[in-house]
């Protein structure tokens, strides 16, 4: 990892026993995160400085730059921010993975 982001300090909706087996890619997790302003301007943030500096790293002939977004279980916050990272920052070729993705039930009720 090139960089990694600390997302441990946002609001966690593991907390709501309803939105727990979901993930930052279901809409009722999203609706969760579009609540708390903090949400937005952290990612915001990152977005910002990866716009600025990204490129710095084309300059120095680096094939890829890998960006990590970090919370404790993998599910909620960090998926939710890399899914958002991954449309709003303004640069070409950006895959989004998720580690943790194997973890999460195939249909959560």
């Amino acid at each position: 990892t090139d960089m990694l982001f600390d997302a441990r300090f946002l609001p966690n909706p593991y907390y709501d026993p309803a939105l727990r087996p979901w993930t930052g890619k279901d809409q009722n997790v999203k609706d969760f995160f579009e609540k708390y302003p903090e949400v937005d301007e952290f990612c915001t943030d990152i977005g910002q400085f990866l716009n600025r500096w990204a490129h710095q790293y084309e300059k120095d002939h680096r094939q890829c730059l890998s960006i990590s977004v970090g919370c404790t279980g993998g599910q909620h916050r960090s998926v939710y921010l890399a899914e958002k990272l991954g449309r709003d920052v303004n640069t070409h070729n950006i895959t989004v993975r998720h580690r943790d993705a194997h973890h999460w039930p195939a249909n959560p009720t």
